[in-house]
């Protein structure tokens, strides 16, 4: 094995043990250590893992090379902004920060010190959207549904910048075009802000996006429909699925394919279906390990801080439109 990174995590939360859990696995790191303020999460973790407790966040970052900010999104602008300053790389969890305007002083902080960033992002990692994403060819419109049964645990910040956000990214990230149009609703249920959301995202190029999260569902459902010229393609996130369904004219129909008559002998369309195969990968060691490739190769990660800002950015127009008050 090739060189390998140091990092230490902070925050010891049901992401950060994951987080740490992940970590052992990934050969280009070396888990130096954690830090969490409440006592007992940091024993429950030394416990389990055997990974070192540090004295603080100042510790995590002077023994590491990389820095895991896992902490509440409340805290990620000023640990971000810390480990930056102190010369360190840093992976850090969705949403990117708290605000907008945090978010692009970390962008540019970024910019100036020339340090990798990657933000947690998971879903482009998802096995199942990885699959799918060679046959995502200019797609016009797409649906998105992100259902979860209520866990108190979320509720810090709204679905929109809790679950939304994820679909958010996925469609720029396929869309690839400028946002032109925003509407949104949505109603706060057991909450202090909205639970279940629906907006709708116009683009330049003609594109719409249809997104739906709820945190108040009886059943989960992560699933994603991408409607293009020629093809429908259905992903689900959830149960690690992807299927293709694509159209093609043809002249001379083949009498065991299914096929549509378009009339007025404009030739017939043949429908071929196809279910590319998804290997079981973790998600979340994958985009880590992906992060520590983009260091030790000195290249751009796959969701870098620009991103995460962009994507930050469309929810709090999703808010905005759905007259939320936010920082």
């Amino acid at each position: 094995m090739g060189r390998s990174l140091r990092i230490g995590v902070l925050g010891a939360g049901h992401l950060g043990r994951i987080h740490i859990q992940q970590l052992r696995e990934v050969p280009e790191f070396e888990l130096v250590g954690f830090f969490d303020p409440h006592p007992e999460k940091r024993a429950a973790i030394q416990a389990e893992f055997g990974v070192p407790v540090l004295s603080g966040p100042e510790a995590v970052i002077a023994a590491a090379d990389v820095v895991d900010v896992v902490t509440p999104t409340l805290a990620h602008h000023a640990c971000a902004m810390q480990a930056l300053a102190a010369g360190k790389h840093i992976f850090i969890e969705k949403p990117l920060t708290h605000t907008v305007a945090e978010g692009r002083e970390l962008v540019e902080m970024v910019r100036r010190t020339g340090l990798k960033v990657q933000v947690g992002h998971v879903e482009r990692f998802n096995p199942a959207f990885l699959a799918a994403r060679a046959s995502l060819k200019e797609p016009m419109f797409i649906e998105t549904h992100r259902l979860a049964q209520f866990d108190p645990r979320g509720t810090d910040v709204s679905v929109v910048l809790d679950l939304m956000i994820h679909d958010i990214d996925i469609v720029l990230n396929v869309v690839g075009a400028p946002l032109k149009d925003v509407h949104a609703s949505g109603v706060a249920v057991v909450s202090d802000t909205p639970d279940i959301a629906n907006a709708r995202l116009a683009f330049a190029n003609g594109c719409v996006a249809n997104l739906t999260a709820s945190r108040i569902s009886l059943k989960k459902m992560r699933k994603s429909r991408f409607f293009q010229r020629d093809a429908y393609i259905a992903v689900d996130m959830l149960a690690k699925s992807t299927e293709v369904v694509r159209m093609r004219t043809v002249e001379t129909p083949d009498p065991f394919a299914i096929t549509i008559d378009l009339g007025n002998g404009r030739g017939h369309r043949e429908i071929g279906f196809e279910k590319p195969e998804v290997p079981p990968t973790n998600a979340i060691r994958e985009e880590l390990r992906a992060f520590a490739r983009a260091i030790l190769e000195d290249r751009t990660p796959e969701v870098p801080a620009a991103d995460g800002l962009a994507a930050l950015e469309v929810a709090h127009r999703v808010l905005d439109a759905m007259g939320v008050a936010h920082a």
